[in-house]
C-alpha cells in the first residue's frame, strides 16, 4: 500500500511540473584536435509541429523588441549577420550562427524560469523571451560580448499568442574559444552560468542538474572486469557494462546526464568536419518518438497531423569553419549552409526565408544493379 501511494504521488507531482512541459531538447558541444568547436541540439515541441524555417538575418538589420503591454521595447541595427532557424513562422529565432562563430540555442525551461515584473520605464531597454537570441546574435561575436549585452536589457513576460502564455525559457551560448555560457531567469533576475561542459537540456536550473551528475560518477567507457565468486567465473554479457546505471527516459535529468555521458566518451576527430558525424552521431540517441514522452496517445491532436517525430529537426553548428548543418524530421540527408562565405556586405534589404524541407520526404537515392 505504501509503494502504491508513493506511486501515485510521483505521478501527481510530474504532472504538475510537467503540465506544460512539452520540450525535450538536448544540446552538446564537441572539440576536434584542430580546435574546431561544434554546438549542436536536438528541436522537440511534443505534439506542436513549429513549422520552423531557415532565416538569414542581414548585417544592418532593424530590430525592435516586444514588451507585455504592446509598447515598442529595445530598438537595434544589427553588427553580424546572422542564420538562424526560427519557429512559428515568425522571428522567434530557436538556434543560429552568426559570421563570427558565435552560436545561440533556445531551450524550453517550464516551472523554472521567473522573469522580472515588467516596467513600462524600462520599456527601451526591453525585449520577450523568444527575441534573446537574435538580439545576441546580431550584436555579440564571443560569449564575453553576450553576458555583458544581457545585462543592459530587461527579459519581460512577454505572452506569445501561438503558446497563450510568457515561454519559461534558458539559453546555451558558445564561440570558436570553447567558452559556453547557460543564461537563466532565477527569482526575475538574470543568472549566468559557465558550462565547461557544453551540455543542456530543460528543467530543471542548470545547477541542479551539474550536482546530479556527482550520482552518475561510476559511469565509465570501460567494460567492467570480471568477477570470480568461489568456482564461478562472471564476466559482463557484452560491450557497454562500464555504463550500466546510465538512465534512460527521455526527462531532461535523465537526457543531461546521458549527454555528458555520450559527450566526453566521444571518439577523438581531427576536425570540425569529421566531428560533424560525432556530433549527429550523439543527437541523435535522443530523437523523442510521437507519443513516447510527448503529448497524448489516447486523444491525438490534430496538430500530430504530418508530424513523424516529436524531434522536428537537429542542428549542429561549426563555430570555426561557420557552418550550419541540419536534418528533420522528413529527411535525414544532411544540409549545410555556409554561413561564413556569405557576402553580408552585399545583402541589403529584409530578412530572407527558407524552407528547413523543400518537400516533406525523404530524399532516397536509388542503388541498382546492371
Amino acid at each position: 500500500m505504501k509503494t502504491r501511494w508513493l506511486a501515485m504521488l510521483f505521478v501527481i507531482a510530474a504532472s504538475a511540473i510537467g503540465s506544460r512541459s512539452a520540450d525535450a531538447c538536448t544540446g552538446i558541444s564537441l572539440t576536434a584536435k584542430d580546435g574546431a568547436v561544434l554546438y549542436g541540439r536536438t528541436m522537440e515541441w511534443g505534439a506542436f509541429n513549429l513549422q520552423s524555417r531557415l532565416l538569414l538575418l542581414p548585417r544592418g538589420t532593424e530590430f525592435v523588441g516586444s514588451t507585455p503591454d504592446g509598447k515598442p521595447g529595445i530598438k537595434w541595427n544589427g553588427k553580424y549577420g546572422v542564420v538562424a532557424i526560427d519557429a512559428l513562422h515568425k522571428l522567434a529565432v530557436m538556434d543560429g550562427l552568426n559570421e563570427k562563430g558565435l552560436a545561440v540555442g533556445t531551450f524550453y525551461h517550464p516551472g523554472f524560469a521567473v522573469y522580472a515584473a515588467y516596467d513600462p520605464a524600462h520599456a527601451s531597454k526591453s525585449l520577450g523571451p523568444t527575441e534573446v537570441a537574435h538580439y545576441l546574435l546580431t550584436n555579440c561575436a564571443t560569449v564575453a560580448e553576450a553576458r555583458k549585452a544581457m545585462e543592459g536589457i530587461h527579459v519581460a513576460p512577454v505572452v506569445e499568442p501561438a503558446l497563450g502564455f510568457a515561454p519559461g525559457v534558458h539559453f546555451m551560448v558558445t564561440d570558436p574559444t570553447g567558452n559556453h555560457l547557460v543564461i537563466e531567469f532565477r527569482e526575475g533576475k538574470t543568472t549566468f552560468f559557465d558550462a565547461p561542459l557544453g551540455v543542456i537540456t530543460n528543467a530543471p536550473d542548470y545547477d541542479w542538474h551539474i550536482t546530479n551528475l556527482r550520482n552518475y560518477i561510476n559511469l565509465s567507457p570501460v567494460a567492467l572486469p570480471g568477477k570470480k565468486i568461489e568456482d564461478l567465473d562472471f564476466k559482463p554479457l557484452g560491450g557497454g557494462s562500464g555504463m550500466i546505471g546510465l538512465p534512460g527516459d527521455f526527462t531532461p535529468p535523465s537526457r543531461f546526464v546521458r549527454a555528458v555521458a555520450f559527450s566526453q566518451t566521444a571518439r577523438p576527430t581531427k576536425d570540425g568536419p569529421e566531428t560533424r558525424y560525432e556530433m549527429f552521431r550523439i543527437l541523435d540517441n535522443f530523437n523523442v518518438p510521437l507519443g513516447a514522452s510527448e503529448g497524448s496517445t489516447k486523444n491525438p491532436d490534430p496538430k500530430l497531423e504530418g508530424m513523424r517525430s516529436s524531434t522536428l529537426w537537429t542542428v549542429v553548428s561549426d563555430t570555426k569553419n561557420l557552418v550550419l548543418y541540419y536534418h528533420t524530421m522528413n529527411d535525414r540527408r544532411v544540409r549545410a549552409v555556409n554561413v561564413g562565405a556569405i557576402d553580408y556586405g552585399k545583402i541589403a534589404g529584409p530578412i530572407q526565408v527558407h524552407p528547413l524541407d523543400e518537400v516533406n520526404e525523404e530524399d532516397i537515392k536509388n542503388i541498382s544493379f546492371k
